[in-house]
Protein backbone atom coordinates (compact mmCIF):
# COMPACT_ATOMS: atom_id res chain seq x y z
CA UNK A 1 0.00 0.00 0.00
CA UNK A 2 3.01 2.35 0.41
CA UNK A 3 2.33 5.80 1.84
CA UNK A 4 -1.31 6.32 2.85
CA UNK A 5 -2.82 9.57 4.10
CA UNK A 6 -5.23 9.35 7.02
CA UNK A 7 -8.02 11.82 6.29
CA UNK A 8 -8.01 13.25 9.81
CA UNK A 9 -6.08 15.64 12.00
CA UNK A 10 -7.31 13.86 15.13
CA UNK A 11 -4.09 12.58 16.73
CA UNK A 12 -5.97 9.90 18.71
CA UNK A 13 -7.52 8.51 15.54
CA UNK A 14 -4.25 8.52 13.58
CA UNK A 15 -2.55 6.75 16.49
CA UNK A 16 -5.23 4.03 16.61
CA UNK A 17 -5.04 3.45 12.87
CA UNK A 18 -1.25 3.11 13.02
CA UNK A 19 -1.47 0.68 15.95
CA UNK A 20 -4.17 -1.52 14.48
CA UNK A 21 -3.43 -1.41 10.74
CA UNK A 22 0.34 -1.71 11.00
CA UNK A 23 1.66 -3.48 7.90
CA UNK A 24 5.13 -3.91 6.45
CA UNK A 25 5.84 -1.46 3.65
CA UNK A 26 2.93 0.79 4.58
CA UNK A 27 3.27 4.20 6.22
CA UNK A 28 0.17 6.00 7.50
CA UNK A 29 0.54 9.77 7.70
CA UNK A 30 -1.83 12.48 8.88
CA UNK A 31 -3.49 14.83 6.43
CA UNK A 32 -1.88 17.75 8.27
CA UNK A 33 1.58 16.38 7.52
CA UNK A 34 0.81 16.52 3.78
CA UNK A 35 -0.16 20.19 3.65
CA UNK A 36 -2.70 22.76 4.75
CA UNK A 37 -5.93 21.48 3.24
CA UNK A 38 -9.46 22.71 4.04
CA UNK A 39 -11.70 20.22 5.82
CA UNK A 40 -14.46 18.93 3.53
CA UNK A 41 -18.07 19.56 4.44
CA UNK A 42 -19.48 16.36 5.94
CA UNK A 43 -23.04 16.65 4.73
CA UNK A 44 -23.72 12.96 4.15
CA UNK A 45 -26.73 11.27 5.72
CA UNK A 46 -24.88 8.17 6.89
CA UNK A 47 -21.54 7.09 8.32
CA UNK A 48 -20.46 5.61 4.99
CA UNK A 49 -21.39 8.77 3.07
CA UNK A 50 -19.33 10.99 5.38
CA UNK A 51 -16.36 8.61 5.32
CA UNK A 52 -16.47 8.66 1.54
CA UNK A 53 -16.50 12.48 1.46
CA UNK A 54 -13.37 12.63 3.64
CA UNK A 55 -11.48 9.85 1.86
CA UNK A 56 -12.20 11.25 -1.61
CA UNK A 57 -11.15 14.75 -0.60
CA UNK A 58 -7.87 13.53 0.93
CA UNK A 59 -7.09 11.39 -2.12
CA UNK A 60 -7.79 14.24 -4.56
CA UNK A 61 -5.87 16.84 -2.52
CA UNK A 62 -2.73 14.78 -1.93
CA UNK A 63 -2.68 12.35 -4.85
CA UNK A 64 -2.02 9.56 -2.32
CA UNK A 65 -4.06 6.54 -1.36
CA UNK A 66 -6.31 7.66 1.48
CA UNK A 67 -8.13 6.15 4.39
CA UNK A 68 -10.98 7.78 6.28
CA UNK A 69 -13.45 6.70 8.87
CA UNK A 70 -16.71 8.06 10.08
CA UNK A 71 -17.84 6.81 13.41
CA UNK A 72 -20.26 7.67 16.14
CA UNK A 73 -22.44 6.60 18.98
CA UNK A 74 -25.90 5.17 18.37
CA UNK A 75 -28.19 5.17 21.44
CA UNK A 76 -31.42 3.18 21.26
CA UNK A 77 -33.38 5.27 23.77
CA UNK A 78 -32.62 8.38 21.68
CA UNK A 79 -33.76 6.83 18.39
CA UNK A 80 -30.19 6.44 17.19
CA UNK A 81 -28.87 9.84 18.28
CA UNK A 82 -26.29 11.28 18.35
CA UNK A 83 -25.34 9.10 15.34
CA UNK A 84 -23.61 10.95 12.51
CA UNK A 85 -23.73 14.13 14.63
CA UNK A 86 -21.72 12.55 17.49
CA UNK A 87 -18.72 14.87 17.15
CA UNK A 88 -20.85 18.01 17.27
CA UNK A 89 -23.80 16.86 19.37
CA UNK A 90 -23.63 19.68 21.91
CA UNK A 91 -23.32 22.38 19.26
CA UNK A 92 -26.69 21.35 17.84
CA UNK A 93 -28.42 22.10 21.12
CA UNK A 94 -29.96 25.53 21.56
CA UNK A 95 -29.30 27.17 24.95
CA UNK A 96 -30.34 30.47 26.44
CA UNK A 97 -26.71 31.30 27.16
CA UNK A 98 -25.68 30.44 23.63
CA UNK A 99 -22.45 28.81 24.84
CA UNK A 100 -21.41 25.83 26.93
CA UNK A 101 -19.33 26.23 30.06
CA UNK A 102 -17.29 23.08 29.47
CA UNK A 103 -13.57 22.63 29.18
CA UNK A 104 -13.83 20.76 25.89
CA UNK A 105 -16.22 19.71 23.15
CA UNK A 106 -16.06 16.14 24.47
CA UNK A 107 -17.26 17.28 27.90
CA UNK A 108 -20.11 19.25 26.35
CA UNK A 109 -21.17 16.31 24.16
CA UNK A 110 -21.11 13.92 27.11
CA UNK A 111 -23.13 16.32 29.25
CA UNK A 112 -25.80 16.65 26.59
CA UNK A 113 -25.97 12.86 26.16
CA UNK A 114 -26.61 12.41 29.88
CA UNK A 115 -29.28 15.12 29.85
CA UNK A 116 -31.07 13.61 26.88
CA UNK A 117 -31.10 10.14 28.43
CA UNK A 118 -32.51 11.61 31.66
CA UNK A 119 -35.21 13.40 29.65
CA UNK A 120 -36.01 10.13 27.88
CA UNK A 121 -36.56 8.42 31.25
CA UNK A 122 -33.71 5.95 30.72
CA UNK A 123 -33.10 5.34 34.41
CA UNK A 124 -31.68 1.80 34.35
CA UNK A 125 -28.90 0.16 32.31
CA UNK A 126 -31.34 -1.94 30.27
CA UNK A 127 -32.80 1.28 28.87
CA UNK A 128 -29.38 2.71 27.97
CA UNK A 129 -28.19 0.23 25.33
CA UNK A 130 -25.90 1.74 22.72
CA UNK A 131 -23.21 0.93 20.21
CA UNK A 132 -20.22 2.57 18.63
CA UNK A 133 -20.33 2.24 14.83
CA UNK A 134 -17.44 2.79 12.42
CA UNK A 135 -17.22 2.76 8.63
CA UNK A 136 -13.79 2.79 6.97
CA UNK A 137 -13.28 3.87 3.37
CA UNK A 138 -9.94 3.18 1.67
CA UNK A 139 -9.21 4.80 -1.70
CA UNK A 140 -6.33 3.05 -3.43
CA UNK A 141 -3.77 4.49 -5.85
CA UNK A 142 -6.15 3.83 -8.75
CA UNK A 143 -9.01 5.71 -7.09
CA UNK A 144 -10.94 2.52 -6.37
CA UNK A 145 -12.96 2.40 -3.15
CA UNK A 146 -12.91 -0.33 -0.50
CA UNK A 147 -15.18 -0.41 2.55
CA UNK A 148 -15.12 -2.08 5.97
CA UNK A 149 -17.36 -1.74 9.02
CA UNK A 150 -17.18 -2.42 12.74
CA UNK A 151 -19.51 -2.26 15.76
CA UNK A 152 -18.97 -2.32 19.53
CA UNK A 153 -22.02 -2.98 21.73
CA UNK A 154 -22.48 -1.61 25.23
CA UNK A 155 -24.48 0.68 27.51
CA UNK A 156 -24.24 4.32 28.56
CA UNK A 157 -23.31 4.92 32.19
CA UNK A 158 -24.64 7.59 34.53
CA UNK A 159 -21.38 9.52 34.82
CA UNK A 160 -17.92 9.68 33.33
CA UNK A 161 -15.38 7.08 34.43
CA UNK A 162 -11.75 6.80 33.35
CA UNK A 163 -9.21 9.11 31.79
CA UNK A 164 -8.05 7.12 28.74
CA UNK A 165 -9.54 7.45 25.29
CA UNK A 166 -11.56 10.39 24.04
CA UNK A 167 -15.07 11.41 23.03
CA UNK A 168 -17.81 9.33 24.63
CA UNK A 169 -15.36 6.72 25.96
CA UNK A 170 -15.82 7.72 29.65
CA UNK A 171 -19.59 7.07 29.37
CA UNK A 172 -19.55 3.90 27.27
CA UNK A 173 -19.38 0.52 29.02
CA UNK A 174 -18.70 -2.26 26.48
CA UNK A 175 -20.48 -5.59 26.91
CA UNK A 176 -17.22 -7.48 26.34
CA UNK A 177 -16.13 -6.64 29.88
CA UNK A 178 -19.53 -7.25 31.42
CA UNK A 179 -20.24 -3.51 31.61
CA UNK A 180 -17.77 -3.34 34.51
CA UNK A 181 -15.39 -0.78 32.98
CA UNK A 182 -15.86 2.16 30.69
CA UNK A 183 -13.99 2.38 27.42
CA UNK A 184 -11.88 5.12 29.07
CA UNK A 185 -10.76 2.67 31.76
CA UNK A 186 -9.25 0.24 29.26
CA UNK A 187 -5.66 0.18 28.10
CA UNK A 188 -4.96 0.98 24.45
CA UNK A 189 -4.46 -2.74 23.78
CA UNK A 190 -7.76 -3.68 25.44
CA UNK A 191 -9.66 -0.96 23.62
CA UNK A 192 -8.17 -1.74 20.21
CA UNK A 193 -9.11 -5.40 20.64
CA UNK A 194 -12.84 -4.63 20.97
CA UNK A 195 -13.44 -1.16 19.53
CA UNK A 196 -15.62 -0.40 16.52
CA UNK A 197 -12.66 1.22 14.76
CA UNK A 198 -10.46 -1.75 15.60
CA UNK A 199 -13.03 -4.16 14.13
CA UNK A 200 -13.37 -2.10 10.95
CA UNK A 201 -9.60 -1.77 10.51
CA UNK A 202 -9.04 -5.48 11.06
CA UNK A 203 -11.70 -6.21 8.43
CA UNK A 204 -9.87 -3.91 6.02
CA UNK A 205 -6.55 -5.55 6.86
CA UNK A 206 -8.03 -8.96 6.04
CA UNK A 207 -8.98 -7.63 2.62
CA UNK A 208 -5.37 -6.50 2.13
CA UNK A 209 -3.95 -9.84 3.24
CA UNK A 210 -6.35 -11.75 0.95
CA UNK A 211 -5.13 -9.57 -1.90
CA UNK A 212 -8.63 -8.30 -2.61
CA UNK A 213 -7.48 -4.65 -2.62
Amino acid sequence: MGRVVVASNNAHKVKEINEILSMEGCEFVSLQSCGNFPEPIENGESFIANARIKARAAHEETGLPAIADDSGLVVDALDGAPGIFSARYASLEESSAGTFAYESVDKANNARLLRELAHAGATNPEQRSARFVCTIIYIDEHGDEHTAMGVCEGVIGFGEQGTNGFGYDPLFFPDTYGYSRSMAELSSEEKNAISHRGAALRALKQQVERGSL
